[in-house]
């Protein structure tokens, strides 16, 4: 795990960054519904997993930009910005109706990761422990499928004041609309990190890199 301290006299955002953790401490969350039409075909016919392959894509654009991997520590109290950041998903136990922790690391290589993945969740179902280790897993980001309904709206909420940076990403079940399979996404980023452009554009980067995973 590597990162690089931000200078806040020099960082592009300071003024926001200044406002959103002294005077003002909040977050911006949005819901928004994206077209995985041509992903849940590919994954139908090349016999692989939707939720893995759509977790891949999601981690990819979350690395892409830096604004994505910033962190606040604050035993330190410094500004940092991971190299990469890994994604801590859920696997759901039907029996106990509780959640355990996966902790998978991400790798650009789609080959690699999709074998990761698989084999980081197989593992996951034999547990039935909560298991969350976030101490030793700080550029983990919250990834979480509720695979029970496709919603129309979700908030994720923190303590005031804390300052919190990592991405916490939701979605739900597709379903049809208009011809189209819609899923809905739910993204939340502290305020002093990112804007409604930045969380916005997400949506707009999942969606072109569904079509080029797709080779469409």
């Amino acid at each position: 795990m590597n990162y690089r301290i931000i200078d806040r006299d020099k960082y592009y955002r300071k003024g926001v960054y200044r406002h959103f953790t002294e005077d003002c401490k909040c977050s911006v969350s949005m819901t928004a519904r994206i077209n995985v039409t041509e992903l849940v075909k590919f994954s139908k016919e090349s016999d692989t997993k939707f939720y893995i392959n759509f977790l891949y894509l999601l981690c990819k654009v979350l690395n892409s930009r830096d604004d994505y991997k910033m962190q606040y520590l604050w035993k330190s109290d410094e500004l940092v910005c991971y190299d990469v950041i890994n994604p801590t998903q859920y696997v759901f136990h039907e029996d106990t109706e509780t959640c355990t922790p996966v902790y998978t690391t991400y790798s650009e290589n789609y080959n690699e990761f999709y074998k990761n993945a698989l084999s980081d969740i197989e593992n996951a179902k034999t547990s039935r422990e909560y298991l969350l280790d976030s101490e030793n897993h700080p550029n983990w980001f919250d990834a979480s499928y509720i695979s029970m309904i496709s919603y129309d709206s979700l908030n994720v909420e923190l303590p005031d004041g804390y300052l919190y940076f990592l991405p916490i990403v939701n979605w739900g079940r597709y379903r049809e609309e208009n011809g189209r399979l819609m899923m809905p996404l739910t993204v939340r980023l502290n305020h002093a990190v990112a804007d409604g452009f930045l969380v916005a554009n997400i949506y707009r980067l999942l969606e072109k890199e569904i079509t080029v995973f797709c080779g469409n």
